[in-house]
């Protein structure tokens, strides 16, 4: 019996990879490595460079201190010994008859290498070039293997040729046949339903046009815009990517607006007094922020605001005083934090501060259990709770409110627009407020949030002193004691952060439990030492964090656990070992406990030799600035948008091709039109947005939550 090769498919974009011409079962296994699984995906699987080889140059015209691309036969190959034999590189000498160039591989599979790079083989090769020993040489080049007559080879030589992302077993010339097979046989059937006036206003391209453009480059394109994503074929993808995330964002923003919510009116009362009782005034920028956010409680639609603050500007306080408001209006107030340290570290500040005012608070963590968890559950329920404060526990089926008003998200970009969906299902349309102290610039902040109001502070509290950063080798720790020691004696008080509680066999960290015994035996023994980390009892955290507090103790060892919520007004000096293994967020929210008081302040990271490259431009980052923003865009750079900013947990599309950092105008300008279409034809009735509401629906498989666009 006969079996058909290739079945019909109705959307011929959803055709199994596998049913391509020329890819059958085996390749497809390889495609799906690549999140490949079906022809739409393939034409979305865009180049990752380009290279110019409509003119070929000989090996003797490449310039050292560019990128170059040239072609010739291997001479020699083999491994190289350096440095008393200890250091083994991969060499191929490669020539042409103009010269030769020397390729280096300085980590690889020498047997995979050995194989591939052979003497007699042919092969084109890209990289940049550099001059070591009076040769020219590229480390680490890309290789393609060439077979057969490169002047009849159109595919490969003689046009701009496309590089894709390899995987082991598929390769360039292959993937490249492939990639041909699916553009031309189908982009034909990719088309976007964008209205034509925006695509005119915008000057693009037409959409399947640029898929044929930005795989196989027509000869008058640039490859410096091909190389940096900014052709026309780039952009016109792109801005479609953008266009449906904004129109979705458009369509929250609206649907939110219609809602009826809680009128909070009140004399703010517990607010006046809660601020007679604390030592500090609010800044200028707090004041503003609280005064965006009053107006927003009295208004008879539900607030959706976001705070933007950097590290200790004292967001914390104008959250509390907001939900002061609300219970002053007889509503509960929800404060949701990702971590269970930093819910336990708003609990101890917040109950501190509001229990003399006859406003109770909870704790409500996973950890929490049994009969004692039943009975936070009951008084929750029964309303005896004013302010809960807790992890995703907090949204939990079983959690019933009384009456909730206010719900209060901390770093924000941890939780998911669903998470925030499922607290705000707790309530009556309550007011939403979320909070982040990872500073992102404001086009970027619209976007990721283009359903709330921004509110920023960005202005510290008085008296906050400049700390200085400096990174130190494993082999200046006698020296970073002698500074932790010259200025305990001064009368000031050190953090020292570990990034584990117990030590790791498969890890060879130091722990802070450990270090605690080691430091307080045979290091500072004339100073008293406390330990704090994730795993023991609030009560216990908080009886230590009050001996510090006080005085009692001169240096704190600690777990990330101090990242937030903690201040000593005397500590001056922080040392975080394995400085390498943080994140530079993480990094910059601990630099955040010290500085707060008088004193000159100084954060030393102790970092080991072995760091990788990224590592040490974070460590960079540290020593050059305090400033969060620029820590923020350093870190958006290292990351890449989608880990930076949750896109993965957020409810919002994933991008195929855009990069929100990159490609910040074409987002601004799909911003612009998407809201300008919703303002005109607010639920998408009109017969020729039907394509719209349709790609909207896909894209954002369901996680709109609006009932008016279906």
């Amino acid at each position: 019996m006969l079996r058909s090769r290739s079945p019909h498919f109705r959307n011929r974009l959803l055709t199994p990879i596998q049913y391509v011409k020329g890819v059958g079962p085996r390749l497809a296994k390889l495609f799906e490595k690549k999140g490949i699984l079906t022809v739409e995906d393939g034409l979305y699987f865009l180049p990752r460079a380009y290279e110019d080889r409509r003119h070929l140059k000989k090996i003797s015209e490449l310039k050292a201190g560019r990128k170059e691309t040239g072609f010739g036969e291997i001479l020699l190959s083999g491994v190289a010994l350096y440095q008393n034999n200890r250091k083994r590189i991969f060499e191929a000498v490669v020539g042409d008859g103009s010269g030769t160039i020397t390729l280096k591989w300085f980590r690889g599979n020498e047997r995979y290498l050995r194989d591939r790079f052979k003497k007699g083989r042919r092969l084109i090769f890209s990289g940049e070039v550099r001059w070591f020993n009076y040769q020219k040489e590229i480390h680490h080049p890309d290789v393609e293997i060439v077979e057969g007559d490169i002047e009849e080879d159109y595919l490969n030589f003689k046009r701009i040729v496309p590089i894709y992302s390899e995987t082991e077993g598929l390769y360039q010339r292959t993937l490249r046949r492939l990639m041909k097979t699916i553009v031309d046989g189908y982009s034909d059937e990719l088309s976007s339903p964008i209205p034509k006036e925006i695509v005119e206003r915008q000057d693009l391209i037409d959409f399947s046009e640029a898929f044929r453009r930005v795989h196989f480059p027509p000869d008058g394109e640039s490859i410096e815009k091909l190389n940096q994503q900014r052709s026309d074929g780039h952009r016109r993808i792109i801005f479609d990517e953008f266009f449906f995330l904004e129109l979705g964002l458009a369509l929250r923003k609206k649907g939110l607006s219609l809602e009826t919510g809680i009128s909070f009116k009140t004399e703010g009362t517990l607010s006046k007094k809660l601020m007679s009782q604390l030592s500090f005034r609010l800044t200028g920028a707090q004041q503003r922020v609280l005064a965006e956010i009053v107006e927003d409680m009295e208004k008879s639609t539900p607030m959706n605001r976001l705070i933007q603050g950097d590290v200790g500007s004292g967001k914390t306080i104008v959250a509390l005083l907001s939900a002061l408001r609300a219970v002053e209006c007889g509503f509960q107030t929800a404060i949701m934090a990702p971590t269970e340290v930093l819910a336990e570290q708003h609990y101890l500040t917040i109950h501190r501060w509001v229990e003399p005012l006859g406003v109770r608070v909870v704790l409500l963590t996973s950890h929490i259990k049994g009969s004692e968890r039943e009975e936070i559950y009951e008084q929750i329920r029964g309303g005896e709770v004013q302010i809960v404060i807790g992890t995703h526990a907090v949204i939990q089926e079983q959690v019933e409110f009384h009456r909730l008003g206010l719900a209060i998200i901390d770093e924000q970009h941890k939780f998911g627009v669903v998470q925030r969906g499922l607290l705000k299902k707790k309530g009556e349309n309550p007011d939403v407020l979320v909070m982040t102290a990872t500073p992102i610039p404001r086009t970027l902040a619209m976007t990721l949030y283009g359903d709330l109001d921004i509110s920023l502070i960005d202005e510290m509290p008085p008296g906050r002193m400049p700390v200085e950063t400096k990174v130190f080798p494993e082999s200046g720790r006698g020296r970073v004691y002698r500074i932790v020691e010259e200025e305990v004696k001064k009368g000031r008080q050190a953090f020292i952060v570990y990034p584990l509680v117990e030590e790791s066999e498969k890890l060879d960290l130091k722990d802070a439990t450990q270090m605690a015994d080691h430091l307080q035996k045979d290091v500072f023994p004339q100073f008293r030492i406390g330990l704090l980390h994730g795993r023991m009892k609030s009560d216990e955290k908080e009886a230590m964090m009050m001996e510090f507090k006080e005085g009692k103790i001169q240096i704190l060892v600690a777990t990330t656990v101090i990242e937030v919520g903690i201040d000593i007004p005397n500590a001056s000096i922080m040392v975080v070992e394995h400085a390498e293994r943080f994140g530079l967020s993480q990094l910059h929210q601990l630099r955040g406990r010290i500085g707060r008081g008088q004193y000159p302040s100084q954060c030393i990271l102790l970092a080991q030799y072995r760091s990788s490259e990224e590592a040490r431009i974070r460590l960079r980052a540290m020593e050059q600035t305090n400033d969060g923003f620029k820590i923020a865009e350093q870190d958006l750079e290292l990351r890449g948008p989608g880990d930076f900013f949750g896109i993965r947990q957020s409810g919002l599309p994933d991008f195929r091709v855009a990069h929100i950092l990159r490609d910040t105008p074409i987002l601004i300008e799909a911003r612009k039109e998407a809201f300008r279409l919703i303002q005109k034809d607010p639920n998408l009735e009109e017969p020729s947005h039907q394509g719209l509401r349709e790609v909207l629906m896909r894209r954002w498989k369901g996680r709109l939550e609006l009932a008016t666009i279906g």
